[in-house]
């Protein structure tokens, strides 16, 4: 491979490895957590919306917590759904996982 065409390679990887972090940052989460919040509570009714919360954690900033009723897990994970396409390739896996955490506490 002509040295080239090796360096438009690694300058490839380094790209995606930039992409790939950044879909883990703090607040790139953050603002996606937020976003699947504001999404859940629109699509739940009234009597439930205050049932839908993210809290971040001030000193762990990667560590967040979203409590929900049993009642409004459906329309988290439908709201976590519709913004998978959205999302960087990292984040859109840690959404996935977190939907099936979810999905698994509810029924526990």
């Amino acid at each position: 491979m002509p040295d080239g065409e090796e360096m438009r390679l690694i300058q490839r990887l380094v790209q995606e490895i930039e992409r790939l972090k950044l879909g883990l940052d703090p607040e790139v989460l953050a603002a996606w957590y937020r976003k699947v919040e504001m999404d859940a509570k629109a699509r739940a009714p009234d009597h439930l919306k205050d049932s839908i919360q993210v809290i971040r954690d001030p000193i762990l900033t990667m560590k967040f917590e979203f409590k929900t009723s049993r009642r409004a897990v459906d329309k988290v994970v439908e709201a976590i759904d519709a913004n998978l396409q959205a999302m960087p390739l990292a984040t859109r896996l840690y959404f996935q996982k977190l939907s099936e955490l979810i999905q698994a506490q509810a029924m526990a």
